[in-house]
């Protein structure tokens, strides 16, 4: 867990803000080891460590489960959640700033989690999920709640056309009076991607505006793929 914590503290924070500013998402390399990896797949089949499980088929959301963990949450995954943000909030805060949103994100993740305890969100909101062959997710958008943060993070557990084929990350960008743009990524094992959880700042000719922002996974035609994902913000339920 110290070694995660001193390679996000040892990222280049200042591209990592330029590229959120220039594309509204960033893939950083090789943040978890593989023995990480291993371990959070491994608390996929661990008992007592979910609050709920979700079978994807059964609300139309995909193939595949996800499983939300329940307080107190593993150490590396309660480790990661209340670094990251710490670290994204000046970045989401431009982002409000940019497009003159009424709102403001606390410094710490604490700050956060008493907002969303006034609002009534309380449960935690932080996932594994699994796809099999077949699997993939519907795009969608992690909002459970009328406080949310703006970005949000996933990490990928298997390595692409080794554990398994297919399952493309994918994103999608709807721009005012425009069509939607597609962005397909293939993160490697130990990654992390950071994106939005709803929208993201663009400029244009008249300032900033909002392109609204939407995720899912592309079918997983062989093999089995587990992510680990990191939302700041809890839920209602």
């Amino acid at each position: 867990m110290n070694d995660v914590r001193t390679k996000i503290e040892g990222l280049n924070w200042a591209n990592i803000t330029s590229g959120m500013q220039q594309k509204g998402y960033v893939l950083i390399q090789g943040l978890l080891s593989e023995k990480i990896c291993a371990e959070l797949i491994g608390l996929y089949i661990s008992p007592g460590r979910f609050r709920k499980t979700v079978v994807m088929e059964r609300y139309r959301f995909g193939l595949g489960e996800y499983k939300y963990f329940d307080y107190p949450l593993p150490p590396v995954v309660q480790a990661l959640r209340e670094q990251l943000y710490s670290r994204l909030a000046p970045i989401a805060n431009r982002w409000i700033s940019d497009l003159k949103m009424d709102a403001f994100f606390p410094d710490e993740l604490r700050g956060l989690h008493q907002e969303c305890l006034e609002h009534g969100q309380q449960k935690p909101t932080p996932l594994l999920l699994k796809y099999g062959a077949g699997g993939f997710n519907t795009l969608h958008q992690d909002l459970y709640g009328e406080v949310y943060f703006p970005l949000q993070t996933v990490f990928f557990l298997n390595e692409p056309d080794v554990d398994y084929l297919g399952g493309e990350f994918v994103l999608t960008q709807n721009s005012p009076r425009a069509q939607a743009k597609a962005i397909v990524l293939r993160p490697k094992k130990g990654d992390m991607l950071i994106f939005p959880t709803n929208f993201r700042p663009i400029q244009g000719s008249r300032g900033y505006y909002r392109a609204r922002m939407k995720h899912g996974v592309s079918e997983v035609h062989s093999g089995e793929r587990h992510t680990l994902g990191i939302i700041f913000h809890d839920a209602l339920s």
